[in-house]
């Protein structure tokens, strides 16, 4: 994806949720054999399967 493609977020979230996005970034940095992970990939993956989950609930209805 290149740089003009992005956009950044400034978001305020509680303590526990960053806290379990950092478990959540942790867990994928254990479970992938790609070198470092960044947050901001983590969150788009997390984003991706939420929205494409969400269409294929969407289409059933």
């Amino acid at each position: 994806m290149s740089e003009e493609s992005r956009v950044q977020l400034n978001v305020r979230i509680s303590s526990e949720t960053a806290k379990q996005f950092e478990e959540i970034v942790e867990y994928y940095q254990e479970n992938t054999k790609l070198g470092r992970v960044y947050k901001g990939d983590v969150l788009t993956d997390i984003i991706e399967k939420s929205y494409q989950i969400m269409k294929k609930q969407k289409a059933l209805k």
